[in-house]
């Protein structure tokens, strides 16, 4: 099947996977996989020149100083949707082709941005917090309603389109914008950022981390929308300026908001002047903040696993 190129395939999975994705791996005779979920970055570099394939999530920077120690990689899967931790231009420099597995945690992404989006309209982490606390503050914790409101989506990809489908159901007008993406949807209004800017109740971010979008969730951004907004961020928290966007919620530009992303989301590598930004931000009733696992279900779980051992045998068979 692979003779014309390599007769033995040797994969490195890096991180933690589904079972399956190893069993679909070891089905194919032609295929050597190397699950070591625990391996840190000094080691893959020591290693990965023994290697065909990769497949990792997040535990290592593809940067330069990787592929010049990955002489014989073919490809790198990587286990969910972005490919922001793989320099792309230095990849396609050196031949090797990128594997990623978008459609394979979308609709997880979608109900998570509609559950924060759920949860901030009707207060339930504030209320819940002032129960726990003695209080019963009903009027204080009077909900907003969806119907009639309208979400605009920038990012029309898989997770973008998965939330114009559940929101189909809420009388809700779903308007969508992708510069690079052709939107024919029955969910969804195709539209212009001016649009968006316009008519907005609530704004749902859905995009990757590129050098066009770093930080476009700012003070001049914000400025633009005509009502003051819901912003809701499941995609990458480098895309948002949190110093600017809790300046927005402190004038009441942005009326809650919800992330499952942050710009540094581990505790231990934030700055001094980081920690005193979040904490300020974790404090307001308005504001609510998941781990960065909307799309990490137990269904997503497996299915990026058999989305990615499909494509890497689609892969190795054109070899």
């Amino acid at each position: 099947m692979y003779e014309k190129a390599i007769k033995k395939i040797k994969i490195l999975i890096a991180d933690d996977f589904h079972p399956v994705l190893i069993k679909n791996l070891q089905e194919i005779k032609e295929v050597e996989a190397v699950y070591k979920p625990n391996i840190q970055e000094a080691e893959i570099l020591q290693i990965i020149s023994n290697f065909e394939g990769f497949i990792v999530r997040s535990k290592i920077r593809c940067n330069k100083a990787f592929f010049d120690k990955a002489i014989n990689l073919r490809f790198i899967a990587r286990g969910g949707s972005g490919l922001d931790n793989i320099d792309e231009e230095y990849a396609f420099a050196n031949g090797v082709v990128l594997l990623n597995a978008p459609e394979a945690n979308s609709n997880a992404v979608a109900e998570h941005a509609l559950g924060l989006l759920l949860a901030l309209s009707n207060n339930f982490y504030s209320s819940f917090t002032e129960i726990k606390n003695g209080m019963w503050n009903r009027e204080k914790n009077r909900g907003i309603e969806l119907r009639n409101k309208t979400i605009g989506i920038i990012g029309f990809g898989n997770n973008g389109s998965a939330l114009a489908r559940l929101l189909s159901g809420f009388q809700i007008k779903v308007l969508a914008y992708d510069k690079y993406k052709k939107i024919d949807s029955i969910y969804a209004q195709k539209a212009t950022m001016q649009e968006i800017y316009k008519e907005s109740d609530i704004l749902s971010l859905h995009i990757p981390l590129t050098k066009e979008t770093i930080g476009m969730v700012n003070t001049e951004f914000l400025a633009n929308f005509l009502k003051p907004i819901v912003l809701i961020n499941t995609s990458r928290g480098k895309i948002v300026n949190t110093k600017e966007v809790l300046r927005a919620i402190v004038v009441g530009k942005i009326s809650h908001f919800g992330a499952d992303v942050l710009e540094e989301e581990e505790p231990q590598n934030r700055s001094l002047t980081q920690t005193d930004l979040y904490s300020k931000i974790f404090s307001m009733p308005n504001v609510l903040v998941t781990p960065h696992v909307a799309g990490w279900t137990s269904e997503s779980y497996r299915q990026i696993s058999d989305v990615l051992s499909s494509k890497i045998k689609h892969f190795l068979g054109r070899l």
